[in-house]
């Protein structure tokens, strides 16, 4: 969660805010007619300011999604949780605002868990509660330069994430002396029979135990001196994730960094090890400097988990907010600002280089697939136009060089004014890329155009790119998800028309494309 100092006049307003969830609230509104650059089938508010998602929970049937809102603008504001869910990934039912800001602050990220052994106390009629975890800011604290102004709190709900109510005993962690300490992720360990809370402690991140989610004790810090320290740790997750194809389990972490990213601005870095309960202890890969990272786009940040998932699904669901904090709050949409990436499945495996985690788009979004397009085997020299029309469509392509590949293949986005979107592979470094240097406006930023790139995790002459299109954003998973990318882009027109190209050589290229509905 990005901290930004505001004018008076948002702490004025903040002393009007009440916490009381009836208050009348734009999000709750259907979907209108979408607006230029509005995304089809990528989550967006129906109005006003969005961005990190928060909170993501199962319970009964429904996938909850909350996330940083603020109802009255379209820059960031003072914060409170937005809301929708889903029972499926895909369509999501907007709800009234969760949590709004009380005395003690303004409401930042956090996460949400089902208490389903009752710790808390707070269940009802044998009903486990939802259990609601973030950070508050004040303002106040904060302008008067004091270091203690951001505190984890709670509040839980008892039907169905629908209303909340704050705890009473709030702080739960007061804040021992550290600017930026925020973002609390909670889970429960197993093993020791105790939930864990993570969370960004300036540079690093802190752990944090406790037996009822109340009280809570420090139990160690990790990353001082590992990984990327461009800018402040923010978001963190960590989650046990199997590596396919053996009985091997780890430990992940996600460190969300602002700046400091490998394409600059906002980006999400990786670690991999063991967790007693108390202690990350990495991989000697993910023990020195070199960072790693979960995506090398500028526009997925701030991402976290899903808890709950059931064990008999078993899989690891993951989301972003689909922009950059280099630009996020002046790119040129109206009404709304800001999207979440596709819900994503993350998974590790083994590579040449070591444990990797890969992501791909969870499975519930191929029913947005409409008419198929198969794409017959052919040898390509130069640049083809598809027989598919743009921007809604889903690709996945299969690659293949010979003995002399050529400097640069991909596909190609465009449109009748001459703007373009290229998405492909330059064989000279061993990188995949996405260029948005002529995608359209660009104007409201000085680093928005460019070029973005990305190392390939694995060797051999077959390249795999999946692909998701949508108004105006383009998600690449590539090599099985090893190396995926995400930009957004803003064209005056949007890219009606699909190309694959070949530059310096031949390359074989073979696929299938799909039309994709919106919602």
């Amino acid at each position: 969660m990005k901290r930004t100092t505001l004018p008076l006049f948002f702490a004025l307003l903040l002393a009007l805010v009440s916490c009381k969830t009836e208050k009348a609230d734009p999000n709750a509104a259907s979907l209108s007619p979408r607006e230029e650059h509005r995304p089809a089938y990528h989550f967006t508010p129906d109005s006003m300011w969005m961005n990190d998602p928060n909170g993501m929970v199962f319970y009964e049937g429904e996938y909850h999604l909350f996330y940083q809102y603020y109802p009255d603008s379209t820059v960031w504001g003072p914060m409170h949780w937005g809301h929708a869910v889903s029972k499926d990934l895909v369509s999501w039912e907007h709800l009234p605002i969760a949590i709004y800001p009380d005395s003690l602050g303004l409401i930042f990220s956090g996460s949400a868990v089902v208490d389903w052994n009752n710790s808390s106390g707070f269940g009802q009629n044998g009903k486990p509660p939802l259990i609601a975890i973030f950070t508050q800011h004040d303002m106040a604290g904060e302008r008067a330069q004091t270091l203690d102004f951001q505190v984890q709190s709670m509040a839980y709900s008892l039907d169905k994430g629908r209303t909340w109510t704050m705890y009473e005993g709030n702080p739960i962690v007061p804040n021992p002396g550290i600017r930026d300490f925020r973002d609390p992720k909670v889970s429960w360990h197993e093993a020791t029979k105790q939930w864990v809370m993570i969370f960004a402690a300036k540079d690093r991140v802190r752990f944090y135990t406790s037996p009822d989610l109340k009280a809570w004790t420090f139990a160690s810090e990790f990353g001082e001196k590992l990984g990327a320290h461009g800018g402040v740790w923010e978001c963190p997750d960590m989650f046990p994730l199997s590596v396919e194809g053996t009985n091997l389990s780890k430990w992940v972490i996600l460190s969300s960094i602002n700046p400091g990213a490998p394409n600059v601005g906002s980006g999400t870095q990786y670690f991999v090890g063991e967790f007693d309960g108390k202690t990350f202890t990495p991989d000697n890969a993910f023990a020195g400097e070199t960072a790693h990272w979960l995506d090398y786009g500028r526009d997925n940040y701030a991402g976290v988990t899903w808890s709950d998932i059931p064990a008999s699904d078993g899989r690891r669901l993951f989301i972003g907010w689909m922009s950059n904090w280099s630009y996020a709050t002046v790119v040129p949409t109206e009404r709304w600002r800001s999207a979440t990436t596709l819900p994503r499945t993350l998974s590790l495996r083994q590579t040449e280089g070591g444990l990797r985690l890969s992501s791909m788009p969870v499975r519930e979004l191929e029913k947005l697939r409409s008419e198929a397009h198969p794409l017959a085997a052919m040898t390509l020299s130069g640049e083809k136009t598809l027989p598919v029309s743009g921007p809604l469509l889903e690709l996945d392509l299969e690659w293949e060089t010979g003995d002399t590949p050529p400097v640069t293949f991909g596909l190609k986005l465009f449109n009748s004014l001459g703007e373009e979107v290229r998405i492909g592979y330059r064989t000279i470094d061993n990188q995949y890329f996405i260029d948005r240097s002529k995608a359209g406006k660009s104007a409201f930023s000085d680093n928005f155009a460019g070029l973005h790139i990305a190392p390939r995790q694995v060797s051999g002459n077959r390249y795999t790119m999946r692909i998701w299109l949508d108004v105006a954003s383009a998600e690449l998973f590539a090599d099985g998800g090893l190396t995926t990318m995400t930009d957004i882009f803003f064209p005056n027109e949007d890219f009606g028309q699909v190309a694959v190209f070949s530059e310096g050589g031949e390359v074989k290229v073979r696929g299938m494309v799909w039309g994709v509905r919106g919602f």
